[in-house]
C-alpha cells in the first residue's frame, strides 16, 4: 500500500518520479487566468486565519459542504471563523475522490509543513498550526505567491477599470512576481442584462466616447484596449453560454442595439446576432495587437434563482451545460480566418464531452504564426480533477500537439491556490511516464523533460508574448 500524498503521490512510475522531481517541481508558475484581487496584492493582504483565505469566496468549497448538509450559517453565513473551518474539515474529512482533498492537503503540506489528515479529529490542531503561520509576515498575500515560486499573474479586469493596483505593482521594484491585466469584457456584452445600459454610461466615461450606436461602442471598447495594452495586457477572456455562429450585417446589429438603448430587451436570435458580433469584432482588435482571446463555455449559470436572490453570482450554483454545438464552434473560427482575423485562440468547454470536438475543431486552424495557435485549454472548473485532466491531456495528445500545450492555470481567488499547478504536473507526469513504461514512447529523457518543461512553463511564455511584453 502506497503512503498518503508522500513525495511521489500519483507519480505511478520511475519515469513519471523522475519527470516530476527533476523538471515539473522546478519550474516556475505562470498563472495566466485567476481570479485574484490586484487591490489585495498592492495591499500585501494579512489574513488572521485559515478560514479567510480558505473558505472566504471558494464557491467549490461552498458546493461541497452543501452537499453534506451543511447548514448555510456555516458557509456564507455569520458563524464565526473557527466555527466555518470546522465544518469544513468534518465534511473534507469524508471527501473521498474530491479534487478538494488532494488541493487541501497538498496547501497544508506545502504552505504549512502539516502531513497530518485533516477531519473532525484534526481541526484544532490545524487551525492552531495554520493559526500560527498567519502571524509570520511571509502570510500575506504577497509572500503566499512568493512561497509558490510564481513568475506572472493575470487578473480578470473589466474594461472600465481603472488598473491602478496594476500601475502600482508595475511601479514596485521590490515585488518580482509581474502581474498583468487581462481584458474580460463580459458586462459589455451581455446586452441582454437589465444593466447592461447603466454599465454602457460608465464605458461611455472613462473612454470619453458617447456611446449612441454599436460603432461608438466600438471604437469605445478600442480605446480602451490601447488603455489595456499601455498596462501589459496580451490576453483577453470571454465567458460565453456556447461559442454562436449567428453572422448578421451591420445595419442589423445597429437596429438591435438601438432597440436595446430604448429599453426593449432582444429576442434569443438578436441576442445570439449581437454577441457574435461583439466578440467577432473584439477578436479583430485582438488580432491588431497581438492579443491571445480565451473563449470560456459550456456553463448554464445561476440555476438555484432563490440563493441567486440571496448571494448572488459566483457562490456555486452553476452547472455544466450539455448545449456548446461544436459547429457553430468552427463556423466561428472559420469566419475569423476568413476574415483574416482570427487571434491565437484557447478553448474551454466545461462539458468533457467536448474534448474530442474541440481538439478536431483546433486541427482545422493551426498555423505556423505559433505553435498549437488554437489551443485545447486545460480541464476547467468541474474538470480539474484527477479524471478530468487525465482526460482532457489524452485527448490532446491523441488528436492534437500535447507538446506545444500552454498548460495549467489556477482560476481561483485564493492565495493558496498554486498547488493545483503541482497537482496538474504530478498527472502530467504520471502519465507520460506510463506511456514511456507502457513501450508507447521512447525512453527519451532530453525529449521528455522538454515536453514538460514546456507545457509547465515555457509554452505559455512564450504563446502570449510575456518575454517581450513584461513592464
Amino acid at each position: 500500500m502506497k503512503p498518503f500524498m508522500d513525495k511521489d503521490f500519483l507519480l505511478s512510475t520511475e519515469t513519471a518520479q523522475r519527470l516530476f522531481h527533476e523538471v515539473a517541481e522546478k519550474c516556475p508558475i505562470i498563472d495566466y487566468h485567476c481570479h485574484l484581487s490586484p487591490k489585495e496584492i498592492w495591499e500585501d493582504r494579512r489574513y488572521d486565519n485559515i478560514t479567510q483565505v480558505w473558505l472566504g469566496g471558494d464557491h467549490y468549497k461552498w458546493r461541497l459542504m452543501r452537499c453534506a448538509g451543511v447548514d448555510e450559517k456555516y458557509i456564507t453565513g455569520d458563524a464565526s471563523d473557527y466555527e466555518k473551518f470546522c465544518k469544513w474539515a468534518e465534511v473534507l474529512g469524508k471527501a473521498i475522490g474530491n479534487p478538494l482533498y488532494h488541493w487541501s492537503h497538498l496547501e497544508l503540506q506545502r504552505f504549512f509543513g502539516w502531513h497530518g489528515v485533516l477531519s473532525a479529529k484534526t481541526a484544532d490542531e490545524v487551525w492552531q498550526v495554520t493559526g500560527e503561520k498567519f502571524k509570520d509576515p511571509s502570510f500575506s498575500a504577497r509572500g503566499l505567491i512568493r512561497q509558490s515560486n510564481v513568475d506572472i499573474i493575470c487578473t480578470t479586469d473589466d474594461p472600465v477599470d481603472s488598473l491602478e493596483y496594476h500601475e502600482k505593482l508595475a511601479a514596485d521594484k521590490t515585488f518580482a512576481t509581474t502581474v498583468l491585466p487581462a481584458w474580460r469584457p463580459d458586462k459589455a456584452m451581455n446586452i441582454e442584462k437589465p444593466e447592461w445600459t447603466d454599465y454602457l454610461a460608465k464605458l461611455a466615461e472613462v473612454s470619453g466616447v458617447a456611446i449612441d450606436s454599436f460603432a461608438a461602442m466600438k471604437r469605445a471598447l478600442a480605446n480602451r484596449m490601447d488603455f489595456f495594452a499601455a498596462h501589459g495586457c496580451v490576453l483577453s477572456d470571454h465567458a460565453l453560454n456556447y461559442v454562436m455562429y449567428a453572422p448578421a450585417d451591420e445595419e442589423a446589429v445597429e437596429a438591435i442595439f438601438a432597440r436595446r438603448l430604448a429599453g426593449e430587451l432582444p429576442s434569443a436570435a438578436e441576442e445570439n446576432m449581437f454577441k457574435f458580433a461583439f466578440v467577432a469584432y473584439c477578436a479583430s482588435e485582438y488580432t491588431k495587437r497581438g492579443w491571445a482571446m480565451q473563449l470560456h463555455y459550456g456553463c448554464r449559470r445561476d440555476n438555484n434563482r432563490t440563493m441567486y436572490a440571496r448571494l448572488g453570482p459566483d457562490t456555486g450554483y452553476d452547472c455544466i451545460s450539455n448545449f456548446a454545438p461544436s459547429a457553430e464552434t468552427a463556423a466561428f473560427l472559420g469566419h475569423l480566418e476568413a476574415a483574416g482575423s482570427l487571434p491565437r485562440t484557447i478553448l474551454y468547454s466545461l462539458n468533457p464531452g467536448d474534448n474530442q470536438a474541440i481538439d478536431t475543431i483546433c486541427g482545422c486552424f493551426q498555423s505556423s504564426e505559433a505553435v498549437s495557435k488554437i489551443q485545447h485549454g486545460s480541464a476547467w472548473w468541474f474538470n480539474d480533477h484527477f479524471v478530468g485532466m487525465t482526460d482532457q491531456l489524452t485527448s490532446l495528445a491523441n488528436l492534437g500537439y500535447l507538446a506545444g500545450f500552454v498548460g495549467m492555470l489556477t482560476d481561483s481567488r485564493s492565495f493558496l491556490s498554486y498547488p493545483r499547478h503541482e497537482y496538474f504536473r504530478r498527472i502530467l507526469c504520471r502519465l507520460l511516464g506510463e506511456w514511456v513504461e507502457d513501450g508507447r514512447f521512447p525512453a527519451d529523457f532530453d525529449i521528455l523533460a522538454d515536453i514538460v518543461r514546456g507545457v509547465s512553463v515555457e509554452n505559455a511564455r512564450r504563446y502570449f508574448h510575456f518575454a517581450e511584453k513584461q513592464i
